[in-house]
């Protein structure tokens, strides 16, 4: 299956583009976002990593406009719905508190658990949900409350949340009033159940 296939898109206006993966279905499954910049373009988390998410952004015609821009791909956390498709990226920036996880290739922080049910249709023939595993990958960017992120006409502000994960963060877009909320805002009941959850924050 091509990456073309394993996704799907659908602009939001403002160079912002929602990405799914198509055959991933359940509750798990991480909102993607393409936040295009100026000088530089934002992916916010990048699902399982089945297939490459570079190759379908360039593919589906996304990455096109005024020459190219660096590509940045930011985890909210590292559980493994938002950060397994982070080894194809070249820039990967990530919260300090989950940096180690992500490098060693974590799974236990990683929460990762996949199931054959919840992929409709398999990646590749004689591939099985127990195979997976999130890879070890070298974050390029430690991210700390407070920092920005310059997309050159657009700036997101990292806010340090933790709570679902030790190293949960939001990117808020002040000037247009948007929060990628990763994990932390969702419809439905909260999951701070897992290993480094925490109910309170000191």
């Amino acid at each position: 299956m091509s990456a073309l296939e394993w996704f799907a898109h659908k602009p939001l206006g403002g160079g912002i583009f929602w990405i799914q993966e198509r055959f991933y279905e359940s509750g798990n499954r991480a909102n993607i976002w393409l936040v295009r910049g100026s000088q530089r373009d934002v992916v916010i988390d990048a699902g399982l990593g089945l297939r490459s998410l570079p190759d379908y952004l360039r593919a589906a015609g996304l990455l096109e406009g005024a020459g190219p821009r660096p590509l940045l791909a930011v985890a909210t956390h590292v559980h493994f719905d938002h950060s397994g498709g982070l080894r194809h990226f070249e820039e990967v920036a990530v919260h300090s508190a989950e940096a180690a996880a992500l490098l060693r290739g974590d799974n236990y922080e990683a929460v990762t658990w996949l199931s054959d049910r919840e992929v409709a249709r398999p990646p590749r023939p004689g591939w099985r949900a127990r195979q997976f595993r999130v890879p070890p990958v070298r974050p390029s960017r430690l991210l700390q409350d407070g920092d920005v992120i310059s997309l050159g006409d657009r700036q997101l502000t990292v806010m340090h949340m933790p709570g679902h994960s030790r190293g949960s963060i939001c990117l808020h877009d002040r000037e247009h009033k948007i929060l990628f909320s990763g994990d932390v805002v969702y419809d439905g009941s909260m999951i701070d159940w897992l290993p480094y959850s925490r109910e309170s924050v000191e």
